[in-house]
């Protein structure tokens, strides 16, 4: 009976143990519940400081800067890493991550009945988001009260977040040793590229780190780290995530051996993006890539040119307007360079690099043909008397040589010709903004380069010409650059016929010694004193423009565009693409069998003709006037002519529009013409003399 007594004492203590331990895990429970449900995501601990970082067009890091707590943390949103690295993540930190609440029941009991059959910690029941919580507070756990602290902040996180929001903040802020945090800055400066693809070796090499950051520094304790990340390995073969063959092959990949430093490509551009914008992470439409070459390029033609000389560089996009790659100098830390200083938007006088414009503007006019002949000879014009480069004269030339050998008398000739006001206007409309002297108006100079403007200036009018004369706004900026080109349709500067001549003779220039100069067209130019050398050219997709020179303006004996700019020009299109795409092609209305020069225009209509005529006389368009308006319902796609008629004059007449003949006889005293559309159209029309009269009109 004592024995039966004694045995209903122990059950009746057990039920009581019982219940005092379900009053307990109920009070527990309680507790953590009213916990958990008094924070409020406004509770939550708030966002950590960022790196402020520039990205590339396809998310691939140009630079990035450090908190203001010296950390590099970036952040990074799972689907911008490896999918490897995040199944082994999983597999070796928490298998049940989706499935649970914050807290791992079952992890918790494996761990407990680890440490007490084997008298010491095997694994934890730490769970991802108990991680993120001890990370977010960044407060230890080694007591009981921090560890609850720990278990109801990431409940809360569980409630308020999902899975994926929970896994960017762990992506975020895992320590990698030093003042590394988050995946993609320890990508970085362990294995110098993005998160995005990784060898198994790589990826299991970053889930071994965050359980020891320091211990498992690979640059200081590589045994350690090799360790750590062979035991990862060993899971992912136990989790099915690799075979047995995979895991041997990563094993032989040696651990990094050193920290790699971040990345800063691009700098001048990047650091004008943080400038304007205060977004911690922003993209260009540079390409990383292709930036990465063209700045070693640079540094490296830089180096052979002299010791303060700089050389900024631009390539953009025909079609979209987008810069894809820019250099502002040769090196950005020299201060012989002055390397700090951005060359490709610095204001610089452009030498010859304007005279296709001039020359485009001539054909559009009416004024000459490219196999007009045109006077190289001494001579003074309004008061300028300019000289060529190489002080010799060429006598009477084809206009197309002329440009070519980039003659100055020809251009300033040119530019008296078609006006100085319509040249600065067009050069506006093309995206440039000329800088002249203070107190100083345009002249004939401008055709030399006789006023300020930048590189990128440049690459945007030479891609407007690639674009058949229609401006396309350079940008770099890749969310705000979308619509750039639609709206651009409206800023025609050059007429399609004048800008496809423009190509095809510039086509022609020969390239430096040993460079393929097939399928660009392109112009060099020296500003005067040899303080700027340049070389701006295109094919059918890309434009590039090069400057050489000193920040600081100082003359540089011997530099010219052909020499120093030009070489630099065609290493970078061979950097850009292997192979060019072709230049555009003529436009429909050309004829290549009827576009023998006419005859007025045998000599181009400039001042003065070798025979002593003067063109200050001759026809007059008197209906419709210059600059008016005309309605003939093109918008509603009406097929009305448009009737221009003419006054005095010698036949026979040569009627032009927008560049191209489109009438001709001794008898055509007037002009009836249907145009493609709406939009600015020049009429212009020549006699037998030479003489000429010509209209702008708005046709609607």
């Amino acid at each position: 009976m004592a024995r039966t007594a004694r045995g209903r004492q122990l059950r009746r203590l057990a039920i009581s143990l019982c219940c005092i331990a379900a009053l307990c895990v109920l009070a527990i429970g309680a507790t953590l519940g009213f916990q958990v449900l008094s924070l409020g995501r406004e509770d939550l601990p708030g966002a950590v400081e960022m790196s402020r970082s520039v990205s590339d067009r396809n998310g691939r890091l140009l630079r990035a800067f450090q908190t203001s707590d010296d950390r590099w943390r970036m952040p990074v949103s799972p689907d911008e890493v490896d999918p490897l690295y995040l199944s082994m993540l999983l597999a070796y930190e928490d298998r049940r991550f989706r499935d649970h609440h914050g807290v791992d029941p079952l992890a918790i009991l494996r761990a407990g009945w680890q440490l007490a059959t084997h008298g010491r910690i095997v694994s934890g029941a730490s769970t991802l988001t108990m991680q993120t919580a001890r990370l977010l507070t960044e407060a230890p756990t080694r007591s009981p009260l921090s560890k609850w602290r720990q278990i109801v902040l990431a409940l809360a996180l569980e409630r308020h977040l999902d899975k994926t929001e929970i896994l960017s903040l762990y992506l975020a802020r895992a320590p990698f040793g030093g003042n590394i945090e988050g995946v993609r800055a320890a990508s970085h400066a362990w294995f110098g590229k993005e998160p995005a693809r990784l060898t198994p070796a790589q990826a299991a090499l970053l889930v071994a780190l965050p359980q020891s950051p320091e211990a498992r520094r690979p640059d200081r304790f590589p045994e350690a780290a090799r360790t750590a990340r062979d035991r990862v390995l060993q899971a992912a073969v136990e989790a099915g995530l690799l075979t047995s063959e995979d895991v041997v092959a990563a094993r032989r990949e040696a651990v990094p051996a050193r920290r790699r430093p971040v990345p800063m490509l691009a700098p001048h551009a990047t650091r004008q993006a943080l400038a304007r914008n205060d977004a911690t992470d922003q993209r260009l439409t540079i390409e990383a890539e292709l930036q990465a070459r063209l700045e070693a390029m640079v540094a490296e033609r830089a180096g052979r040119l002299g010791s303060h000389v700089s050389v900024a560089l631009i390539v953009a996009d025909n079609a979209s307007g987008e810069i894809l790659a820019r250099v502002g100098s040769a090196e950005l830390l020299s201060q012989a360079r002055r390397g700090h200083v951005d060359m490709s938007g610095a204001i610089r006088s452009p030498g010859s690099t304007l005279k296709p414009l001039i020359y485009g503007l001539a054909f559009e006019q009416g004024v000459a043909h490219p196999d007009s002949l045109i006077e190289d000879r001494p001579t003074t014009v309004a008061g300028y008397s300019p000289t060529n480069f190489d002080l010799s004269f060429q006598g009477t030339v084809r206009v197309r040589e002329a440009l070519t050998a980039s003659l100055n008398v020809p251009a300033v000739t040119l530019l008296d010709a078609v006006g100085v006001s319509r040249f600065m206007s067009r050069l506006k409309r093309a995206g440039a903004t000329p800088r002249f002297p203070q107190g100083e108006a345009p002249g004939l100079a401008a055709a030399l380069g006789g006023f300020g403007i930048s590189l990128r200036e440049l690459v945007a009018l030479y891609a407007g010409i690639a674009r058949g004369g229609v401006a396309v706004p350079l940008h770099e900026t890749l969310e705000t650059g979308a619509n750039e080109a639609l709206r651009s349709e409206d800023r025609r500067f050059l007429s399609e016929m004048a800008s496809w001549r423009i190509a095809d003779i510039l086509s022609e220039v020969p390239p430096p010694d040993t460079a393929n100069g097939a399928g660009i067209a392109y112009k060099t130019g020296t500003s005067y004193g040899y303080r700027d050398a340049w070389a701006v050219g295109f094919d059918g997709r890309h434009t590039i423009g090069v400057w050489v020179g000193r920040a600081d303006g100082t003359p540089v004996p011997g530099l010219t565009g052909y020499k120093s700019a030009a070489p630099l020009l065609f290493d970078a299109f061979q950097r850009v693409a292997a192979r060019r795409t072709p230049l555009p092609q003529p436009p429909k209305e050309f004829d290549p069998v009827a576009d023998a020069v006419p005859a007025p225009l045998r000599y181009a209509r400039t001042v003065t003709r070798p025979d002593g005529m003067h063109t200050q006389s001759g026809p007059e368009i008197f209906y419709p006037p210059n600059g008016a308006t005309v309605d003939l319902g093109l918008g509603e796609g009406s097929q009305a002519a448009l009737v221009v008629k003419l006054r005095r004059g010698k036949a026979p007449f040569l009627w032009l529009a927008n560049g191209a003949p489109v009438a001709s006889g001794p008898f055509a005293t007037s002009l009836v013409w249907q145009p493609d559309g709406p939009g600015a159209s020049t009429i212009s029309v020549i006699d037998a003399d030479g003489n000429s009269a010509r209209v702008t009109l708005d046709l609607r």
